[in-house]
């Protein structure tokens, strides 16, 4: 049985030290909302505890019952706040939004989500499971890089993107900024992390 690997689509692929505009595909995700520093917020650490066994058990049910394997694929954020220059400029964690996701193959309905998460939340008990949700997402035209660091080392390639490219070539931004995370962070040193930073764009006029 062939696996479909998620990774291998141009959407979640992305040049180091440069920017590239991609036009991104919609797609569905398990979603969960969340506030504030992630490095320290309950929330955001009990939002990771109900999407993973949601993911899997999904994972599991499509190749038993659709005949149908694909990688789980990686863990992805979209993150804004009242004033995005707390991205770039003063990295004010705790007046971040965020929402944490990972995308669910688009053979997989409703009806087997909603499965997945009764049993998940049987098995695994996780504190936030009512909170997720399957929600499309359709962010179009993108610009995107990959960035190998730590999180905190972001801001100077935000700042360029934001002021510098995507003005520079007629853009402006058109929703919430995304991450996806191609590293485990439980497992990747911080200066080795590889994260894509996608941010939508649309024609500035």
């Amino acid at each position: 049985m062939d696996r479909t690997d998620v990774k291998k689509h141009d959407a979640y692929r992305a040049p180091r030290g440069r920017f590239r505009i991609v036009d991104v595909p919609a797609m569905q995700y398990l979603m969960i909302d969340g506030h504030g520093d992630p490095n320290t917020s309950p929330a955001f650490a009990a939002a990771l505890r109900a999407l993973y066994p949601v993911a899997y058990t999904l994972k599991f049910a499509s190749k038993r019952e659709l005949g149908r394997d694909y990688v789980v694929p990686p863990l992805e954020g979209l993150w804004w706040a009242d004033d995005m220059d707390v991205f770039t400029a003063a990295r004010d964690k705790s007046r971040w939004d965020w929402t944490l996701m990972i995308m669910v193959p688009d053979w997989i309905g409703p009806a087997m989500v909603a499965t997945a998460t009764e049993r998940a939340a049987a098995a695994h008990r996780p504190s936030r499971i009512e909170d997720l949700r399957l929600e499309g997402l359709a962010e179009g035209r993108c610009v995107q890089t990959l960035h190998v660091g730590s999180f905190d080392d972001e801001a100077a390639v935000l700042a360029r993107l934001h002021h510098e490219f995507i003005p520079g070539n007629g853009l402006r931004m058109a929703g919430r900024h995304h991450e996806i995370y191609l590293s485990d962070v439980r497992r990747v040193a911080p200066g080795r992390q590889r994260t894509i930073l996608r941010q939508p764009v649309t024609s500035d006029g």
